[in-house]
């Protein structure tokens, strides 16, 4: 059976906070704002997942209001979804993903992020796409007040 997950989200971006986008930290005079450390990417992908099971958001399983998750990598945060996944007898054919930010330009930094994903998850990286775009200074996004991200996955349990 194959199941399709999908998330959206986004963060707030303030100067002194740090930008980690798919476990990479970057270089940057701002930053994301969260409970964890805020890795939008990971977040959309890790909620793709949980949907894509049927088991509610990423706050169902790993809740902010929790101290546990304050300040966590959310590489960590993937890897407890992928045990959750394989437990359940599901693995992942493919991700798409897409960042929506204005600065800096990602795309030096992809292939990173990507490999990044494809070890804590043990796919093949060629199973993961990353994109980037800007808000062509529209916007909440085009005006780098925030970043947002949004997540496609298919997975299946053969």
């Amino acid at each position: 059976m194959f199941k399709i997950g999908h998330s959206y989200d986004i963060h707030r971006l303030e100067k002194r906070e740090e930008l980690i986008l798919g476990g990479v930290k970057i270089n940057s005079s701002f930053g994301t704002v969260g409970h964890s450390d805020a890795d939008v990417l990971l977040h959309v992908i890790i909620e793709a997942m949980i949907g894509a099971m049927g088991k509610g958001d990423i706050g169902t399983l790993f809740p902010d209001t929790d101290d546990q998750y304050k300040g966590i990598s959310s590489m960590l945060l993937l890897k407890e979804t992928k045990k959750i996944l394989k437990k359940k007898g599901f693995k992942i054919n493919n991700i798409d993903a897409t960042i929506y930010l204005e600065a800096p330009k990602l795309r030096l930094l992809i292939d990173e992020m990507r490999n990044n994903i494809s070890s804590c998850l043990e796919i093949d990286v060629e199973m993961i796409n990353v994109k980037a775009t800007t808000g062509e200074r529209l916007g909440f996004i085009g005006r780098s007040e925030g970043i947002a991200a949004e997540a496609v996955i298919l997975i299946n349990n053969d």
